[in-house]
């Protein structure tokens, strides 16, 4: 009997351990677009109208997983993906990694590409990404809309991997790790100072030079885990408040009718300027001018 105790009891402690060490796994937020996934050169094949796009959607989950599969060998107990290009619907559901949650189609509210992203992630991993609208050699660049020709935020001139990552750090959570095109993983650098990063492909003018997709999946999948088990090397990314957005436009039918958004000036031809201390009003004004309001 006092075997059977001594057993019971042994077992007892191991799962009270298990379950301890899963609590202190950690939570990563994972945003997927699809123009920086390897292979992908020319807008038809991130249309869902295009005839590769179903192929290139599979290749995006298959990034996605090798993220997911990089964070879990890191330490990640909860992983949350966020399909953040197009529609927003384009991760192939059943081909996505069991242990990850999926969050699909657009809210309508202000985090857009970070939609979940809260102050109890540990960690942001930025999959598929791309340059700023404007970057010379870099492939599919542009920034949210082909409308916007530029978004400074304190005259720091940001990527859509900018914007997000001081979504990010309004909630306190780093950029750990992006995977695009060497363009964007250069602008990262830049910006974040230190991130992990993979490029999958490299621009020549209109064309790129891509790694196999296996070997794009091995980078992603290593970088990952290397990133979650460096974490407290990377900061979250803030610029000091109050905050001046500069948004450049290039349709008068969206800087016409922006000039009317509370708060926001018309400061040129084709300019608009908002000025705000709090960085989520200034993301949601992005979000609001650029589409005409």
């Amino acid at each position: 009997m006092k075997r059977i105790a001594s057993v019971l009891g042994a077992l007892l402690l191991c799962a009270t351990i298990a379950q301890a060490q899963a609590g202190d796994g950690l939570k990563v937020f994972i945003s997927v677009d699809m123009e920086g996934i390897t292979g992908v050169v020319n807008w038809e094949e991130t249309s869902r109208e295009g005839k590769d796009y179903d192929y290139f959607r599979r290749i995006m989950t298959q990034e996605a997983n090798a993220a997911v599969e990089g964070a879990i060998a890191g330490g990640a107990e909860t992983i949350v993906v966020r399909d953040s290009h197009g529609s927003a619907r384009n991760i192939l559901p059943d081909m996505l990694h069991r242990r990850a949650r999926l969050i699909r189609e657009w809210s309508g509210g202000p985090l857009s590409m970070m939609e979940g992203i809260d102050e109890s992630f540990d960690a942001v991993i930025f999959i598929g990404y791309h340059a700023k609208a404007g970057t010379p050699d870099a492939l599919l660049e542009h920034t949210m809309t082909g409308n916007v020709m530029d978004i400074s935020i304190n005259g720091v001139s940001l990527p859509e991997a900018g914007v997000n990552a001081l979504i990010a750090g309004h909630f306190d959570v780093p950029v750990a790790f992006v995977a695009g095109d060497m363009a964007i993983c250069e602008q990262c650098l830049g910006m974040f100072g230190d991130v992990g990063w993979a490029a999958v492909k490299e621009g020549i003018g209109g064309a790129a030079i891509n790694h196999h997709p296996e070997v794009s999946r091995d980078m992603i999948r290593r970088g990952v885990t290397e990133a979650l088990q460096n974490l407290d090397r990377f900061e979250p990314y803030r610029l000091q408040s109050p905050y001046t957005m500069v948004l450049t436009l290039k349709e008068e039918t969206t800087v016409y009718p922006g000039q009317y958004y509370p708060g926001a000036e018309r400061t040129g031809d084709w300019e608009l300027t908002y000025r705000s201390d709090d960085i989520m009003e200034v993301v949601l004004a992005f979000q609001k001018l650029r589409s005409g309001y």
